[in-house]
């Protein structure tokens, strides 16, 4: 740890679901009682905008259920105490980093308390409700759709990922499958380039075979120890 400046950290639904926060697959291939076809790709909002939006309407109410856990407690306790360069991606579309206190944040999937223009593109701040037909803020069209990142639709700043992490010491994955790409290709990109590479999971990933370690084990425990570990490295 000695010669770690640059820490890229990858945190995904494992992260959450200590908190309450059900991961997007579940047995059967249902995300809270629907086929992801249904309410995840750009085919189902053409379909059912009603039925979509409508989902994530309900999945936005139930952040106010919900609290951050001890581990993004702790990454948060990281991004206060790091003084490297550090981004944290998050595949998650809720907002419990923010609310431990994260700053050096990226939500590469979107966000659950966020609506997108589906026309000018402009991002903005959601709260409540979001009809289908809402209107833009920005160019007044009635075209808000939730702001989430739908398969086959490219994820948010990944020029900026990709730079950061060909440039990273060390990159961590935190509570994530390895099987969705572009973010399960991550940890090749950088291994590719020089980084040590550090998995916590609950299980074994589809992509553990490409990390240096992989501990296992609940995020609220394997991350506040490694978060204890990178600070006490860093005061010596």
């Amino acid at each position: 740890m000695s010669e770690i400046r640059n820490i890229v950290i990858l945190t995904g639904a494992g992260i959450s679901a200590e908190s309450g926060i059900a991961t997007f697959r579940r047995p059967g291939g249902l995300w809270e009682g629907h086929r992801v076809e249904d309410v995840c790709t750009p085919e189902a909002l053409a379909a059912d905008a009603t039925l979509v939006h409508r989902f994530y309407d309900a999945r936005r109410a139930a952040l106010n259920h919900v609290a951050p856990n001890a581990a993004h407690v702790a990454l948060a306790r990281l991004d206060a105490a790091w003084t490297g360069e550090l981004l944290i991606i998050t595949q998650n579309v809720d907002d419990l980093h923010e609310r431990a206190g994260t700053k050096r944040l990226l939500h590469m999937h979107g966000e659950l308390r966020s609506a997108l223009c589906g026309l000018c593109g402009i991002r903005t701040a959601w709260e409540g409700p979001l009809p289908p037909g809402a209107p833009c803020p920005d160019c007044g069209e009635n075209a808000l759709r939730p702001d989430i990142v739908f398969f086959g639709e490219m994820p948010y700043q990944m020029d900026r990922i990709e730079q950061a992490l060909e440039h990273a010491d060390l990159f961590v994955s935190i509570g994530t499958s390895g099987a969705v790409y572009p973010a399960a290709g991550f940890v090749r990109l950088a291994a590719h380039d020089g980084a040590e590479t550090l998995e916590l999971n609950l299980e074994r990933s589809a992509g553990s075979d490409w990390f240096n370690e992989t501990r296992l084990g609940p995020a609220s425990v394997l991350v506040p120890a490694w978060v204890e570990e990178v600070i006490g490295a860093q005061a010596r």
